[in-house]
C-alpha cells in the first residue's frame, strides 16, 4: 500500500512543478509584452503628430497667394497635405487667394477636396485679386525686382478685418506661400503666439537659413542672422512670424505697400504692431527650423497632352 501513495506523492510534486513552470513562463511572456507596449507608446510619444485629435481651440488662419504657372497645383497640393495633417492638433482657417481676374477651376477644384472631406477642423476661403500690369514680373525678370503678393495679402487682411470678431479663442494669421514646405510641428509652434511670435526659416537669402538671435539669458530678440540687410528693423522672412488677429484689428491701417523699399515689405508690415524687444521667440529660442524656401523646380515642357489638369 506505500507504493501507490509514493506514486501518488511524486506525482503531484511533477504536476505542481509543471503548473508552477508554465506560470513562471506565462509571467515572462506578460513581462516581454508590458515591456514591448511601453517602448511603443515612448515611441508614439516621440512622434509629432499622432493620428489621436488633440485640437487646440487656436485657429491660425493661414494666408497663401498662388498664380498659375505649371507647378501651381502640385505645390498647393503639398501645402494641402501639411495642413491636413496640421488639423490633427490645431484648427486650420486656408485663405487662399488667386492672382487672376476671376477664380479658376484648378484652384476651385483642389479646394473642393477640403469639402469633400467634411471636416470642420480645416476649413478655407476662396478669394481672388489682380496684381496691376505695372507690377507683374516679366518672364526674365529676377524675383526681387517686383513687390509679390501685395494685391493677394491685403485682400485676405480686408476679408479678416470684415468676417472675424476679437473675442473668442485666439486666432493667429501666418502668411503662408505656396512654394515653401512646412513641418507641420511649425503649427504647434504658431499656436503659441501671443502677441507677435518668430522663428528661423531655412535655405533664404544666400544661407542655411536666417534667424533672430536670442539672448540665452533674456529670451529676448537681439537682432538677425540675415544675408540681407541684417540691420533691418525686423529681418524676418515672410514664413518667419505669425501675429494674433486681435492686432490685425487694431491696426487697420496695416497693410502691404508698393510704396515699401524692396525687401522690407516684412519689416515695415512688423512695424505696426510690434517692437524688436517684444518679438516671442518660438521653435525652442530660435534654435530649431520647420519651414524651409524650397521652390519646386521650373519643368521644360516642350509639349502637353489635352484633356488634364495637371
Amino acid at each position: 500500500m506505500k507504493k501507490p501513495r509514493i506514486l501518488v506523492g511524486a506525482t503531484s510534486i511533477v504536476f505542481f512543478i509543471i503548473i508552477w513552470k508554465l506560470y513562471g513562463i506565462e509571467s515572462v511572456s506578460g513581462v516581454e509584452e508590458l515591456k514591448q507596449e511601453l517602448e511603443y507608446q515612448e515611441n508614439i510619444n516621440r512622434f509629432p503628430l499622432s493620428l489621436e485629435r488633440i485640437v487646440n481651440p487656436v485657429t491660425i488662419y493661414c494666408v497663401t497667394p498662388t498664380y498659375w504657372r505649371l507647378v501651381q497645383k502640385a505645390e498647393l497640393i503639398q501645402v494641402l497635405q501639411t495642413l491636413t495633417l496640421a488639423s490633427f492638433k490645431v484648427n486650420i482657417k486656408w485663405i487662399v487667394i488667386e492672382d487672376s481676374e476671376q477664380k479658376t477651376s484648378l484652384v476651385t477644384n483642389l479646394l473642393k477636396r477640403i469639402d469633400d472631406a467634411g471636416d470642420s477642423r480645416l476649413s478655407y476661403v476662396h478669394l481672388n485679386a489682380k496684381t496691376p500690369p505695372f507690377q507683374q514680373l516679366k518672364a526674365k525678370d529676377p524675383r526681387w525686382k517686383k513687390h509679390r503678393g501685395v494685391e493677394q495679402r491685403n485682400a485676405a487682411l480686408k476679408w479678416i478685418r470684415e468676417n472675424i470678431k476679437p473675442h473668442g479663442s485666439k486666432k493667429i494669421i501666418f502668411f503662408m506661400d505656396d512654394d515653401n514646405t512646412y513641418d507641420v510641428r511649425l503649427f504647434e509652434e504658431i499656436a503659441k503666439v501671443d502677441k507677435v511670435g518668430v522663428w528661423p526659416v531655412g535655405l533664404v537669402g544666400g544661407l542655411n537659413l536666417e534667424t533672430p538671435i536670442v539672448d540665452p539669458k533674456t529670451g529676448k530678440v537681439t537682432s538677425y542672422k540675415s544675408g540681407w540687410k541684417p540691420d533691418r528693423p525686423f529681418a524676418i522672412d515672410m514664413a518667419g512670424f505669425g501675429i494674433n488677429i486681435i492686432l490685425i484689428l487694431e491696426k487697420p491701417e496695416a497693410m502691404f505697400s508698393y510704396r515699401m523699399e524692396h525687401g522690407y515689405q516684412e519689416s515695415q508690415f512688423l512695424a505696426y504692431f510690434t517692437t524688436k524687444e517684444q518679438l516671442e521667440p518660438l521653435a525652442d529660442n530660435c534654435t530649431k527650423v520647420y519651414v524651409w524656401h524650397t521652390r519646386t523646380e521650373k519643368p521644360v515642357i516642350k509639349g502637353t497632352v489635352p484633356g488634364f489638369e495637371v
